[in-house]
């Protein structure tokens, strides 16, 4: 990979234990923040627990050596267990506005319902694009199934935020706001021992990413891709898992470096932020076609839908694409690895 390595380097003079005290004290803080806010700003609080709960979660899975493991394994499991039960009716709820949008983009504009069909028939589409009659119809089935699957999702949130497991992290995180327990390897300089775990989580990174078929999506539209992805019912998920730890690994690497440098280098942290937000809207191109293709599946559906629900899918294998496309031209010539170690 061609990049400029970013600092990793803790400012000298703290110890490991001190500079990862003081990052999840604030992380812990901002938990406890959000859980406060639910009565006034529901979605506000929960975009604040979930961002908390995978920060802390993420960073004790970086510098677990600096922790006593018997206490920080057990609540990364809890952190990701919230995360993910808060994270499923946003994502359900941006998926939707994301495919109806799409929709609208794609189908045909008519003056009236009156011109909506040619002598009993659909008129053909221009430009590849649904009949605004199947394109209606595909719009009101994938809203039926994302609302009901947002519905269930919101009370999944309003049940794990009742139960008792929910209270015995809550009360984990406010204990964490004053005391951390620490392994006796985070007595050491953090200039010492934090970069070189830092350089691991980058390290797994940067594996993950050279596994890509980063020249294969050097073109904006892997036609070959998109036929893939509707054939067998896994074959896109395959396909896509890769990308989706690259995005995963990456948000720890992010991580890290905010623990050891909270403010670092903007240059470097703004391209890292441009890779995550590119791997960010392949996940939500990737699950979005997954959707259309799951709705597509529905029982006796007119053809019209059929056929407006395609070529949704192939709208949103196409972004899929260009996702990858934009993220590998970034990654070979911009993202920083770090340095320090």
């Amino acid at each position: 990979m061609n990049a400029e390595p970013y600092d990793a380097t803790p400012p000298g003079g703290a110890t490991a234990g001190e500079v990862l005290t003081r990052y999840l004290h604030e992380r812990a803080a901002a938990f406890l923040r959000g859980l406060s806010l639910r009565g006034e700003n529901e979605a506000e609080a929960d975009a604040l627990l979930r961002g908390s709960a995978r920060r802390i979660g993420g960073v004790l899975h970086i510098y677990g050596p600096l922790t006593d493991p018997g206490w920080a394994e057990p609540l990364r499991a809890e952190l990701g267990w919230l995360s993910t039960t808060l994270g499923r009716e946003p994502q359900y709820a941006a998926r939707l506005t994301r495919l109806l949008d799409a929709l609208r983009r794609l189908s045909i504009t008519v003056d009236d319902q009156e011109a909506v069909t040619v002598g009993g028939a659909p008129p053909p589409a221009p430009s590849g694009g649904p009949p605004a009659l199947g394109a209606a119809r595909a719009g009101a089935l994938l809203e039926r199934q994302l609302t009901l699957a947002r519905t269930r999702a919101h009370s999944a949130s309003l049940q794990a935020m009742g139960s008792s497991r929910f209270h015995a992290l809550a009360d984990a995180i406010a204990v964490l706001v004053s005391e951390v327990p620490l392994a006796p390897a985070a007595a050491a300089p953090a200039t010492a021992v934090m970069p070189p775990l830092a350089g691991q989580a980058y390290k797994r990174l940067a594996d993950a990413a050279a596994a890509l078929p980063l020249h294969r999506a050097a073109h904006p539209y892997n036609a070959d891709a998109v036929q893939a992805s509707l054939g067998a019912d896994l074959t896109a998920d395959l396909q896509d898992a890769p990308w989706h730890q690259v995005r995963i690994l990456l948000r720890l690497s992010r991580y890290a470096a905010e623990v050891t440098r909270p403010e670092g280098d903007a240059a470097d942290r703004q391209r890292l932020a441009d890779a995550a937000g590119l791997l960010e809207r392949h996940r939500e191109a990737a699950e979005s076609a997954a959707a259309v293709a799951a709705a597509a599946r529905t029982p006796r559906i007119a053809p019209a839908t059929a056929y407006a629900l395609g070529v949704l899918h192939a709208d949103q294998r196409h972004e899929v694409e260009a996702a990858r496309f934009a993220f590998s031209r970034l990654w070979q010539t911009a993202v920083p690895g770090p340095r320090g170690q």
